[in-house]
């Protein structure tokens, strides 16, 4: 079976490297919020471009923190989309604050900056679109109607690590981002870990203090705050795969180049569009049909991994039945989370492999016209 994604695949080349930094952490007797989380925060603040960058237990957690720092909560609103992993809303709702969904671009699968200023009222507080698979939103925009409304903006970036807008790196677009380092993500590692940059000194220092039960000093709490670090096995990984990232990311661009090549013009199927301002980093490769579990089948007789992302929005999930939303609501992020699919793509996946996919791809469009 060729896999969806592969984790494996892309840090067994550098295993060797990371049993060596994981003996040094066994060794230091430093395990959590060590000198290598600190390594971690400081290089990926230098690469963001940012001021601070805050390591967490995960992503959903930086989401959290990150909301909670900025004093969201009960009867306040966050704009949001409908179409992402579940972990975005749920962040809105466990500091006690109510999610606003807003259709998505049928082309770029993200938050459409047009149809925002319709859902602003007077207890919105905050904009967080999510960078989609890797790519980022229309920011300029979205940052442009937040400062005419004196609203927060919070990337979730958890899919979009090496992804950049007009230049500029995801994760330092709007007030604050958050990156998940699940090991599926382009920067992963062997289980969870998070990370929230933002350019607000101040905002830092409170997300620091949360993180560690709301202590600034041992014994000595604030505040009530989370149960939220990094530890330093995994800073110890994500150092380590930092080093590669540049050479694993321009792997999926080739990747993603040779799917548009191959299968641009194949009338059974709709490729991901690019932003022209976007480097689209493909966390996840996602094209759409009308014919989705009949490829898929397909596919998967053709010893082939595919995955369906996502197929329920947010508005018309059980959690959310109290919000009153209706199918019909948000039509264009409905119709993908009927028809859009990944395939895969990931930095070991070698073209012998990729040219299965396509020639499975073209061979279903074959068959389909012959049996039609």
């Amino acid at each position: 079976m060729i896999p969806i994604s592969d984790p494996k695949g892309q840090l067994h080349p550098i295993q060797d490297e990371i049993v060596n930094e994981v003996r040094q952490v066994l060794l230091s007797g430093k395990y959590i919020l060590g000198p290598k989380v600190s390594e971690l925060e400081s290089k990926i603040a230098h690469r963001l471009g940012v001021s601070d960058a805050v390591a967490v237990a995960n992503g959903t957690d930086a989401l959290v923190l990150t909301l909670h720092a900025y004093g969201i909560g009960e009867g306040d609103e966050v704009i949001t989309t409908p179409f992402t992993f579940f972990a975005t809303a749920e962040a809105i709702s466990k500091v006690g604050a109510t999610p606003v969904f807003v259709d998505v671009d049928s082309k770029t699968y993200n938050l459409d900056s047009k149809k925002i200023e319709a859902k602003i009222t007077s207890a919105t507080k905050a904009i967080m679109p999510v960078h989609l698979f890797g790519q980022p939103a229309d920011m300029d925009e979205i940052n442009k109607i937040a400062k005419a409304h004196e609203l927060i903006v919070v990337e979730d970036a958890c899919q979009a690590f090496g992804a950049t807008y007009k230049g500029k790196a995801a994760g330092s677009l709007g007030n604050a981002a958050c990156f998940s380092f699940f090991p599926t993500k382009n920067l992963g590692t062997m289980g969870d870990g998070g990370m929230i940059t933002t350019s607000d000194p101040k905002l830092a220092e409170k997300i620091r203090t949360l993180r560690v039960h709301g202590s600034n000093e041992k014994y000595f709490h604030d505040e009530i705050g989370y149960n939220s670090r990094l530890d330093e096995i995994h800073a110890a990984m994500l150092l380590t795969s930092l080093k590669y990232f540049e050479t694993w990311t321009r792997k999926r661009l080739v990747l993603a180049s040779r799917y548009y090549v191959q299968l641009t013009d194949l009338p059974t199927i709709q490729l991901p569009k690019q932003h022209r301002d976007a480097r689209h980093v493909y966390h996840l490769y996602c094209i759409q049909s009308d014919a989705r579990k009949e490829i898929m089948a397909y596919l998967k007789k053709q010893h082939i991994q595919t995955g369906i992302y996502y197929p329920q929005c947010m508005h018309l999930q059980k959690a959310y039945q109290h919000l009153g939303y209706q199918k019909g609501d948000l039509p264009i992020a409905e119709s993908l989370s009927e028809r859009l699919f990944a395939i895969p793509l990931y930095p070991s996946l070698s073209f012998k492999d990729q040219d299965a996919v396509i020639e499975a791809l073209k061979n279903f469009g074959v068959n389909s016209s012959c049996s039609e």
